[in-house]
């Protein structure tokens, strides 16, 4: 959709566990995001918008890959990518762009193509095949640091005690702002990581920058104003049974979820489970999130600017999503993971030049194995036919889309390979330790390996309080629910090489390039 012979620009921004509707551009109550909200003025937003997996390592390789769980196998954080798959990376090589990574995209290297010993395999925060590194920003975040120390910030203690309130006791819930400021933030240091870099670009062909900020993930802490931005008493209602006890009952995952999550993971040095937090506490931790996500926002508008200033806005692709979403106090739970929409549904706006909808917003269900094919796309590519996912071009066209899926579909492993925990307390092998779901207009339909599974009805119950899978009033949804996703599944297996076929003229048909 750029000047015709012209390639785009292409500015991928991923924002780690950004709920799908905390976007004042759709209407959010409480929440600011102004240029969020401008980017969407001039581009599409997708409202219903799901991640394919969780946590991050699984979530993002449906993202990069265009392909299910299912299909890519990165079942959790550590799990490694079959180094087979093609990527949205090796895509716009092959197309001419030079991919540029700021920040991290959790991907666990093919140990077969290694030495065993070598440090690559260990760690599951390997960068994707394909991308060249400007700046890597994993979990230790040492780069961040010291940048922090060169600007006489004390960054001795590391990260995530770096990220601790100011002046208050270790692990409390408090709008405390930590020792770096708003210019001091990871968020703003890979910001101006990418204006230099992009500095450095200037009438110099086409470009491909993938940002891959870690806010609003947590720990929960922000720097002023942010902190204070938001009252906690505003806000939506959260979405959970009368209490936590009556949360559990409903699935025996729930309950086993609910019991492993702890406040630590959270608030660094917090200490108990976080479904016993009270509803003071979710409302100050909810109010700080809010406060992340504005100040990545602002930093948005930086990004923004660069590309202004260089006069490049007219041909730059700009593509804004997340990889999860984040529980924030629905069913007493913070983080992603299991099967509740929190976790999954996340924003997506996309602005490319010449967009015939400008300001519009989509309703269908989109899915993030859309966005490979829908960059390939817009970069003036072939859409690979052995994807899951499928091109966004159309929507940003302006075009009535009438062939589309009519329900979001996404996948939660929850194995644990080194300690095998749910493996011991289900007593189930790790390859029965998952679950799929379909979630289209009116129900959602949860099936696990070896658990029971979950059913319900989002028009009685939007906020997914009552598992009607041992109704009988409900039985006819619930097995035509099973024979959807029996279809989905059906329809997705991994097409590599089955859409092609060897004949006396050689081959015919489509397949995935051998990586």
């Amino acid at each position: 959709m750029a000047a015709k012979g012209k390639k785009p620009n292409i500015l991928l921004v991923t924002c780690d566990q950004w709920r799908g509707e905390c976007l004042s551009a759709l209407g959010h109550q409480t929440i600011r995001t102004p240029n969020a909200d401008a980017l969407a003025g001039e581009g599409v937003a997708f409202r219903r918008h799901y991640a394919g997996a969780a946590p991050c390592s699984p979530a993002r390789a449906c993202l990069y890959t265009g392909l299910y769980q299912m299909n890519n196998r990165v079942c959790r954080n550590g799990t490694p990518m079959d180094g087979r798959h093609f990527n949205i990376a090796l895509a716009a090589r092959a197309l001419g762009y030079d991919p540029t990574l700021f920040g991290y995209t959790d991907v666990s290297p093919d140990p077969r193509r290694f030495a065993a010993g070598d440090p690559l395999l260990t760690s599951y925060e390997g960068v994707l095949p394909g991308f060249t590194v400007r700046t890597h920003l994993p979990e230790h975040q040492k780069p961040w640091l010291s940048w922090l120390a060169s600007r006489g910030i004390d960054a001795g203690a590391g990260s995530p005690a770096i990220h601790r309130p100011v002046g208050q006791t270790a692990g409390s819930v408090t709008s405390a702002p930590p020792i770096y400021d708003k210019g001091q933030t990871p968020t703003a240091f890979l910001t101006d990581e990418f204006i230099r870099w992009h500095g450095e670009q200037r009438n110099g062909g086409p470009w491909f920058a993938h940002i891959s900020y870690i806010s609003p993930h947590p720990p929960f802490i922000v720097p002023e104003p942010f902190n204070t931005m938001y009252d906690p008493d505003d806000g939506p209602d959260f979405k959970r049974a009368r209490d936590s006890r009556r949360e559990a009952d409903q699935h025996p995952f729930v309950a086993y979820h609910l019991n492993r999550l702890s406040r630590g993971d959270f608030i660094p040095r917090a200490k108990g489970k976080v479904a016993d937090w009270g509803e003071a506490a979710f409302r100050q931790i909810r109010a700080i999130y809010y406060g992340m996500i504005s100040e990545v926002d602002s930093q948005l508008g930086r990004l923004w600017k660069s590309i202004r200033d260089a006069g490049e806005w007219d041909n730059t692709v700009i593509v804004l999503t997340s990889d999860h979403a984040e529980q924030m106090g629905d069913h007493f739970m913070l983080g992603k993971g299991g099967y509740f929409d929190g976790s999954y549904h996340i924003p997506l706006i996309i602005r490319a030049p010449g967009v015939k909808s400008a300001g519009s917003v989509v309703e269908a269900f989109t899915e993030a194995v859309d966005i490979m094919p829908t960059v390939v796309d817009l970069m003036g590519g072939e859409v690979p036919q052995w994807v899951d996912g499928r091109s966004l071009k159309r929507f940003l066209k302006g075009k009535s889309v009438t062939d589309w899926r009519d329900a979001a579909h996404w996948e939660f492993d929850f194995r644990g390979i080194p300690k095998q925990q749910a493996e011991e307390h289900f007593g189930i092998p790790s390859s029965r330790c998952n679950l799929a779901v379909i979630r289209d207009e009116h129900h959602k339909y949860v099936h696990f390996g070896s658990l029971p599974p979950a059913l319900y009805d989002l028009q009685e119950d939007p906020s997914e309080t009552r598992n009607l899978a041992e109704d009988a009033g409900y039985l006819r949804v619930r097995l035509k629910l099973a024979e959807r996703l029996l279809d989905w599944r059906a329809a997705h297996l991994d097409r590599t090489l089955s859409l092609s076929a060897l004949t006396e003229k050689g081959v015919v048909g489509k397949f995935a390039p051998r990586i």
